[in-house]
This record gives C-alpha cells, sequence and structure tokens, in this order.
C-alpha cells in the first residue's frame, strides 16, 4: 500500500529527493575544510621508582581506591581543558592576535583584517576546538584538536600537551616544596620535643630513686616475695588452728577425772602414757588388795592407796604442763601470724607504690618513645623529598605525539552526499505519503463504496479542455479525451464509440438492472457541490437511455444556474417556470425534442426569485406527474445540495437520486454532507457515479479495459432490452 501511494506521488518524493540531495551536496561543498590532530595520553598509576618500592613518588598514585575511583580520570580530563592549561597556550603561541587563529582560516587563505582579543576569549576559542576522548577499559586518554590548517592544528595540540604534563609536574612539585618546608618546622619541633622528653624521664628516675631495672623485673620479684610471705602465712594460720583446737580440748579436761584425756594428747606425750598406764596399775593393785579381803586401813591397800594419789598427782601435773606448752605454743604461732601479715602487708604497698611508679614513668617513656619514633619519620620523609624534588618524576606520559592530518576531518563529502540521498529519499518518501494522508478527496470506486457507504454505478473519464478538435474527432492526451468543450455535454451522442460513451452506457446499464422488478422512472442527478459535473453526468445519461430506445425527458431543475438551455440550443419561451403557470407548453413535443432520438429537453426557463418553493409547490408535483406519464423516464438536473435545499426538496419528489462525486477534487467529507442533506428529507440514494477521471493514473490501472474503448476500438453490440414496464406505454404526442 505505501509503496503505491510513493509510486503513485512519485513526482513529489523525486523532487524532494534531488531537492534534498542538491542542498546537502551544495551546502557540503560549501564549507570549510576542518583538520584534527590527534595524541595519545598515558595516566600511569605506578610511576618509575627510583628510590625503590619505600619510597614514595612525588605523585603519589598508589594501588588504592583513590586511583581506582574514577574520578581522578575525569578530573584530568577537565583539567586539560582548562583555562589554565588554554591560557597557558595561547600566552606561548601568541595566539589572541593571530588572526587566522581567532577567525579558524588554513594559512593559504586570503589575509583576514588584524583583530585582536584577550587571552582568555581566544582561550575560549581553543577550548571549543578541543577534546578529550577516554579510550575505554584503559589508562589512555586521546587528544584532539579541530582547526582549518593541519599544520596550527599539530603545533597547537603539541602545546597543550607539553603545558600540561609540565604545569602536573610543577602541581606535584610545588606540593612538595609546602610539604618539605612543613616538614622541617615539624622537625625543629619534635626535636626539642623529644629533648624535653628525655630530660623528663631522667629527672623522674632521679628523684624516685629508679635503677635502670626494669620494671618488670622489680615487679616479678616482689610477686615472688608476696607469695613466698603468703605462704609462710597460711602456714602459720593453719598452726594457730591446731594449737588453738588442742588448747580447747586441754581445757574441756576435768581436774577430779584426770583419765579422760583425747587420745591425740595421748599419742603425742609419752609421759602421759606412762603416768596414766601407771596409774591404772595402781588402780588395779589397790583393787586386788581390796578384792583379797583386805580392808582400807591394811598397811598393804594404804600404802597402795598412796602411791595411787601420787602418781595420780603426778599425771595432773603432767597435764597441766601439757595445757601451759600448748598455749605457749598457740601465742607463739599468733605472734608469728602478726609478723607475716605486717610482712605482708608492706610487700603490697610497695607492690602499689612501683606500680604508681611504672604508670608514671611508663607514660614519661611513651612519651619520649613516640616522640623519637615521629621525629626519625619526619627525618626520613624530609630527606625522601628532598630527593624527590631533584629527580622530577611524572605520573603523566605521552604515548603519540600529536601528528601532522592529511585529510579533512569534515566535511565529508561522500558521507554527507549518501545521508543526504537517504535524507531525501526518506522525506520524499514521507512527504508522499503525507500528501497521500492529506488528500482527503474520493479518487476510486473503493473509495467510493468504503467511505460512502453507496453503490459504485460507474466512472465518466476526462477530457482535455486544451484541444479544441471537431466535434467528432477524438484523441488522447495523458489519458484524457480531447473533445470541443462547447460540446462535451453531447460527447456520447457526437461519440457514440468514445470511451465515455461506453461509460455512459455502463452507468445506464446498471441504472436498469439495480431494481428490474420497479424500474427508477424519476431519476435525479445531483452533486455536493458545484463544478462537479453533474449537467454533464445527467447529459450522459439521459442520451445513454434514449439511445437504447426509450423515450427520456431531460429537465433542467438548477433554477439557479441552469446551463441545459446552451447545452441543447432552447430559447426561452418554454421552460421549467414557465410550464409553473401554464403545463400546456410542455404539450408541444415538437418544441422539446432535440437533435437525439427519443431525447426530449425542458429547459428552466426564466430564473425566479424564489426556486425552492417552486420546486416544492403542488404545481411542480402535478407537472412532474404528467412528464411521468408521458416518458419512459424522467431525469432531472440538481443544484447542488450543499449550497441551497432545491436538491433535497427533489430527492423527495423522485424514484432515487445519483449522486455525481468528481474524481481527485470532491472531498470524504463534503460528499457525505451531500448525502446526509438527502437521507435527512428521506431521499433515496441509490448510487455514485465517479466522473472527470483520469485512466492514467496509476489507481486506475485495473480499468485499462476502457483504453480500447477510448481508442475506437468498441464494437457496437446489441443493447440489453430494458425491464418490462409495470404501467402501459405513453400515448403519443400529436406532432
Amino acid at each position: 500500500m505505501a509503496l503505491r501511494t510513493v509510486s503513485k506521488h512519485w513526482a513529489i518524493a523525486l523532487t524532494t529527493l534531488i531537492f534534498v540531495a542538491l542542498g546537502v551536496t551544495f551546502y557540503t561543498l560549501g564549507q570549510k575544510k576542518i583538520y584534527q590532530s590527534a595524541a595519545t595520553v598515558q595516566f600511569d598509576p605506578n610511576p618509575p621508582r627510583p628510590l625503590g618500592r619505600g619510597v614514595d613518588t612525588v605523585v603519589d598514585m598508589g594501588a588504592g581506591s583513590y586511583w581506582n575511583n574514577r574520578e581522578y580520570y575525569e578530573t584530568q580530563y577537565k583539567v586539560i581543558r582548562s583555562m589554565r592549561v588554554a591560557t597557558a597556550v595561547v600566552a606561548q603561541l601568541n595566539l589572541q592576535n593571530d588572526a587566522y587563529f581567532l577567525e579558524n582560516l588554513p594559512k593559504d587563505a586570503a589575509p583576514p583584517a588584524a583583530k585582536a582579543v584577550s587571552p582568555e576569549e581566544a582561550a575560549a576559542l581553543l577550548r571549543d576546538r578541543l577534546s578529550v576522548e577516554p579510550v575505554k577499559d584503559s589508562r589512555l586518554a586521546v587528544l584532539r584538536y579541530d582547526d582549518a590548517d593541519p599544520e596550527r592544528a599539530q603545533r597547537v595540540l603539541a602545546t597543550v600537551i607539553d603545558v600540561y604534563v609540565e604545569q602536573n609536574l610543577d602541581d606535584a612539585l610545588a606540593s612538595t616544596n609546602s610539604a618539605v618546608d612543613w616538614l622541617r618546622t615539624q622537625l625543629d619541633k619534635l626535636k626539642n620535643d623529644l629533648e624535653a622528653s628525655e630530660t623528663s624521664l631522667h629527672e623522674y628516675k632521679l628523684t624516685k630513686n629508679i635503677l635502670d631495672v626494669d620494671f618488670e623485673d622489680q615487679s616479678n620479684l616482689l610477686r615472688e616475695e608476696m607469695k613466698q610471705i603468703n605462704d609462710a602465712l597460711t602456714a602459720v594460720r593453719t598452726r594457730r588452728e591446731e594449737f588453738a583446737a588442742r588448747n580447747h580440748e586441754l581445757a574441756k579436761l576435768d581436774p577430779n577425772n584426770p583419765l579422760d584425756l583425747p587420745a591425740s594428747e595421748l599419742i603425742q606425750s609419752p609421759v602421759l602414757q606412762m603416768l596414766r598406764a601407771r596409774h591404772e596399775e595402781c588402780v588395779r593393785e589397790r583393787d586386788a588388795l581390796i578384792g583379797s579381803g583386805k580392808g582400807e586401813n591394811h598397811p598393804d591397800v594404804r600404802a597402795a592407796t598412796e602411791r595411787l594419789a601420787a602418781n595420780r598427782n603426778s599425771l595432773v601435773a603432767e597435764i597441766k604442763n601439757v595445757q601451759g606448752a600448748v598455749s605457749r605454743d598457740l601465742a607463739i604461732v599468733k605472734r608469728q601470724e602478726g609478723g607475716l601479715v605486717t610482712l605482708f602487708e608492706d610487700a603490697k604497698k610497695q607492690a602499689f607504690e612501683l606500680n604508681s611508679l611504672k604508670i608514671e614513668y611508663d607514660r614519661l617513656r611513651r612519651n619520649k618513645d613516640n616522640t623519637e619514633k615521629l621525629y626519625q619519620l619526619v627525618l626520613e620523609r624530609t630527606k625522601e623529598s628532598d630527593l624527590q624534588r631533584m629527580l622530577r618524576v611524572n605520573n603523566i606520559r605521552v604515548l603519540d605525539r600529536p601528528d601532522v592530518p592529511l585529510v579533512p576531518l569534515r566535511p565529508r563529502v561522500a558521507v554527507n552526499i549518501a545521508v543526504g540521498i537517504l535524507a531525501g529519499l526518506l522525506l520524499g518518501v514521507g512527504a508522499a505519503l503525507a500528501r497521500a494522508m492529506l488528500d482527503r478527496t474520493l479518487k476510486t470506486p473503493v473509495e467510493i463504496e468504503r467511505e460512502l457507504g453507496l453503490p459504485f454505478l460507474g466512472l465518466v473519464p476526462s477530457f482535455d479542455k486544451r484541444e479544441k478538435e471537431a466535434p467528432l474527432r477524438k484523441g488522447r492526451r495523458r489519458g484524457k479525451l480531447a473533445v470541443d468543450s462547447g460540446r462535451r455535454e453531447l460527447l456520447v451522442h457526437d461519440q457514440p464509440t468514445s470511451g465515455i460513451a461506453e461509460a455512459a452506457r455502463a452507468i445506464r446499464t446498471n441504472l436498469l438492472f439495480m431494481s428490474p422488478d420497479r424500474p427508477y422512472k424519476t431519476l435525479l442527478v445531483a452533486s455536493a457541490g458545484p463544478h462537479e459535473g453533474k449537467t454533464t453526468v445527467c447529459c450522459y445519461i439521459a442520451v445513454a437511455m434514449a439511445q437504447a430506445g426509450q423515450r427520456v425527458v431531460l429537465i433542467d431543475c438548477d433554477l439557479r444556474r441552469p446551463r441545459l438551455h446552451r447545452v441543447f440550443g432552447k430559447g426561452p419561451e418554454i421552460g421549467v417556470t414557465s410550464a409553473l403557470l401554464d403545463d400546456s407548453v410542455v404539450d408541444d413535443e415538437g418544441a422539446l425534442r432535440t437533435e437525439v432520438d427519443n431525447l426530449y429537453v425542458i429547459p428552466a426557463g426564466p430564473i425566479p426569485p424564489n426556486p425552492a418553493e417552486l420546486l416544492h409547490s403542488d404545481r411542480f408535483k402535478a407537472l412532474l406527474r404528467k412528464l411521468q406519464d408521458r416518458f419512459d423516464r424522467v431525469i432531472i438536473d440538481s443544484p447542488p445540495l450543499v449550497a441551497v435545499t432545491d436538491g433535497a426538496v427533489l430527492s423527495t419528489l423522485v424514484d432515487g437520486t445519483v449522486l455525481v462525486v468528481r474524481a481527485s477534487a470532491t472531498t470524504h467529507d463534503f460528499a457525505r454532507h451531500g448525502i446526509r442533506s438527502l437521507r435527512d428529507v428521506g431521499g433515496n440514494v441509490i448510487g455514485a457515479v465517479l466522473n472527470a477521471v483520469d485512466l492514467a493514473r496509476q489507481e486506475y490501472g485495473f480499468y485499462h479495459y476502457y483504453g480500447y474503448k477510448k481508442d475506437g476500438y468498441y464494437e457496437a453490440a446489441p443493447e440489453p432490452a430494458p425491464p418490462e414496464r409495470a404501467d402501459p406505454p405513453p400515448p403519443a404526442l400529436p406532432n
């Protein structure tokens, strides 16, 4: 569909293509040639380290997150195109006074007028022509400079790179110099702090009488001493508890029963064991004497009793001695315990004092050590920075120096012309499609049926108005039939073998067979607007029906701009308006007869002031009924439907209305408006005729069968018999 549309409007597409292609070509050839010089710069994250890996470079890139951060690269790209670099280049090359640079002209161009601008303005021009393009997945960047002079492009770009590299190194050295000055200041301060901390530590040792012995060793000795004292104290306390328990047990002895001794005391004292055993022996001896029958006063019994008493006294005395010894041992152990507690407290106090001394000593020593380490670090950094200032190591390296471009970057003539042709082709296609989309006119029978919803009755080919030939002579000009414009309404009669005549007969056939049972006896031929050929089509249909042997009367009801009287050469004495006053004027058939057999015509007559009222009157209806009785067909020529209401009024009085649509002139909306005006009043629209069709156009290619007919190859064939009439034929009129 799109290809057909473009081929239909090929002239618009071709004109647009040629115009755009030529415009792009002339524009391209008229452009100034611009050359581009390029260079490659590398940002090295690991620059050379002459002092070894342990010494940082002037530019500390490192391998940390700062280098991995893309912000560094973007910063460098902005620095290269900065005003600072551009101003330095302008000053070095004196570009602010170079008129060729300021106007961007090649060196062989005509000398421009002397011109000088400020360095900032020249730098702005330089920045506009300079670009930085990072190379993907690398640490490289391509610098490009555009200029009309290739040598100047190479010179300016080389200067930009040199200035940028030098400024990068100068910035790094300036930072290093500032760092060295600051380090030297800090070094002197740290030296004084270190000396002060050493003096404070020495004075503290003298004041506290601290030897150069490690505090850890002293703490260990004191800890061991406290452990021994604690062990001895524990042992003494254990003995004290033992003596206290013995003393408690011995204190519970009954002096009257000294034999009730603890077994432990008996085990520990052999004397008590001996005295107790002797006491028991004395008791047995006395009991034996008494048991032998000796009395208390028997000398043996008395002697035994005395020995028992003496032994008892000895046992009691020995028990008292044991109690006294245990009491003395308990007192001694208590004194020992007190002494050990005193020693332990003294050792504990010494430990606390040692901790206090150690805290202050450690603080002073830590201050001294930290100051010493910081001093050593600053001293080392100061020496390294001094060395780096002399090395001048840079992390920016020029990989490819700028070259002198040999081929201009733009304009790219071949590419631009190709793009212009492609753009012209696309625009041409777009213009053709736009022309087709904006064209709302009806052109084909398919559009008639689709847009208007009416049956297609036929088409009428167009003719060329520029050629004036004899009425019976036919010719061809771009698919149009050449005729005399004064006789074109009678072309079907004058040229019965022409394509237009055959088209009229096709329309007649369609009208005859659309309703064979109840044929359309009265037809109204109308159009939505003026100049659509309704009068011409009306004449074609009337002549074609008359040629079929039917008696046809053609009535001109266009009471505003009538034409039939001129077509058939009729005078004003007979017409519709005069027949409304006196219907006997139409009884003279000879006055109504035309040069076409069986065709009669009633012109409009004098133009009245109120055409719509006349056509809607009862007298007109009576006239129409009278004519229907006398003729086989009554064909009425109507004024435009949209302009006036006459056509709508007439459509209610006829059997059917034929709508004439001018090809490529009548729009969809205008035709729909005309159809709506008919249907609003109940008119019967039986179909549409497409008029003034240019058969040479592509959309009418499938109507090529008209070609042989309009070229004179039509062979007359017998006309189809018209449908039988329901009414009897009208009586013949008297001549």
